[in-house]
């Protein structure tokens, strides 16, 4: 067999190879898009959430946006903070990062102001 021959069996088995692969990949075993919720989400994601979370209050010291945004986590908002934090303190975090975290989990364990009337 000629050099020439060789090159175009082996692009034409590249080919057919390649259009297999898509075919099963896109027909025959497609790809299943699951919504799940983040509370799903492995620990070490779970604390870069907190993370932003927490930078994000730091720059607009918005709890009640915090609290939300926690609450896709899960029910314990505080629980959740002080977990992304004893994990980040495991991993090597920066120590503004924990203070960040610190800080977050500090507003949300402070009670919330009460609401005062006007005059009498």
């Amino acid at each position: 067999m000629d050099t020439r021959k060789r090159w175009l069996l082996f692009l034409l088995s590249i080919a057919v190879g390649l259009a297999l692969g898509l075919y099963y990949g896109w027909v025959v075993k497609p790809v299943q898009r699951i919504d799940t919720s983040p509370t799903s989400l492995r620990q070490d994601y779970k604390t870069d959430f907190v993370l932003m979370v927490a930078e994000a209050y730091t720059a607009t010291q918005d709890l009640a946006l915090a609290r939300r945004y926690l609450a896709l986590l899960g029910p314990d908002l505080e629980a959740t903070v002080q977990d992304a934090i004893t994990y980040a303190a495991q991993v090597g975090y920066s120590a503004e990062d924990l203070n960040r975290m610190r800080m977050l989990l500090q507003a949300l364990q402070a009670p919330a102001p009460t609401a005062t009337g006007g005059p009498p």
